[in-house]
């Protein structure tokens, strides 16, 4: 077995105190008005505590991941040892495929019911990255590749965390546009706004960890432009924990108690978080069912679309705002 640091451990003195700096940022110079998000004592304290919840949930559910890790991994015969130049390779491949699990997080609902805690505050700042759900029981998938590929399920681990270390500073109002360079090849504070924007042009956008260059190769990159605005296109309006963290799954199953058939059901379940069924009227026409009110998926106003008809490449969906000037740095 690879002995590789927690980074996470070690990584959290400067979490706290960029944390610190960010908000004695916001006391000197606030917020302007209609721009940056700046803190709110309640929100702050919901995302930390959803942050500190989360290791205990993620501390169960290791334990049945890393058996089914560890089954995959004496099964398969292949192994990749971990040197200096096979981690470079660990971690672009680790990126690549959360890249996919957190686009899959937002395009499937019993999915995306464990990803929205994270969309949840109308707030953008350091702690906004503490705001982690207490299920992520449906990560590991995604990474079974490269266990069957011989990576050790440790090193996997460590890449993971890793992953999770960077995307820490992307959380920020504070930091304007990088060198084109960096903007280009990386994912920065700029491209993470869009990704936690409500705007309907910014819905299911900038889906990269460390890098934005999957999201170039695969049509799910917007640039930054009119100011994000931060949350879900329908805003739970509650700092309780649990209500943060299930909300969706109880959402789920009411559109299940009232769903009219098995389709349906699976229509709930696996297609995206704005699908509705299509029922035929008493005329005979094909329509949608009246929307719910829409979550961070839908388009606040216009057609009920699923997550998978938003246009790809930035095309704004129908309801979205018009395009402001570009933020500068």
């Amino acid at each position: 077995m690879p002995h590789l640091p927690d980074v996470v451990l070690w990584s959290i003195p400067a979490f706290v105190l960029l944390t610190v700096l960010e908000l004695v940022s916001y006391r000197l110079h606030p917020a302007e008005e209609g721009g940056a998000a700046g803190y709110a004592a309640k929100d702050a304290a919901t995302s930390i505590g959803m942050g500190l919840g989360s290791l205990a949930f993620d501390a169960l559910w290791k334990i049945p991941i890393v058996a089914v890790y560890a089954g995959i991994y004496e099964l398969t015969p292949l192994r990749v040892p971990v040197l200096w130049w096979t981690l470079p390779l660990m971690l672009l491949a680790q990126d690549f495929f959360y890249y996919w699990s957190h686009r899959g997080h937002h395009v499937v609902r019993i999915l995306w019911a464990c990803h929205v805690v994270h969309h949840s505050s109308r707030k953008f700042n350091f702690t906004t990255a503490l705001r982690q759900p207490w299920t992520s029981l449906t990560v590991w998938p995604f990474y079974v590749p490269m266990i069957a590929l011989g990576v050790h399920p440790a090193a996997v681990a460590f890449c993971s965390s890793a992953n999770l270390v960077y995307q820490f500073w992307v959380h920020t109002e504070r930091v304007g546009r990088l060198p084109r360079p960096f903007e280009y090849v990386l994912n920065t504070p700029s491209h993470h706004r869009v990704h936690h924007a409500s705007q309907g042009g910014y819905l299911d956008r900038n889906f990269g960890g460390i890098l934005i260059v999957w999201d170039r190769l695969f049509g799910s990159f917007v640039p930054e432009g009119e100011r994000p605005v931060y949350g879900l296109t329908k805003n739970i309006d509650t700092y309780n924990p649990l209500r943060v963290a299930t909300h969706e799954y109880a959402a789920i199953a009411r559109d299940l108690r009232a769903a009219r058939g098995w389709r349906e059901r699976a229509g709930r379940v696996f297609r995206g978080p704005g699908w509705q069924p299509t029922r035929l009227t008493p005329a005979g026409d094909e329509s949608r069912t009246k929307s719910e009110p829409p979550t961070k998926n839908e388009p606040p106003t216009g057609d009920v679309l699923s997550t998978g008809d938003v246009p790809p490449g930035g095309a704004q969906a129908p309801g979205s705002r018009a395009a402001a000037p570009e933020r500068v740095a």
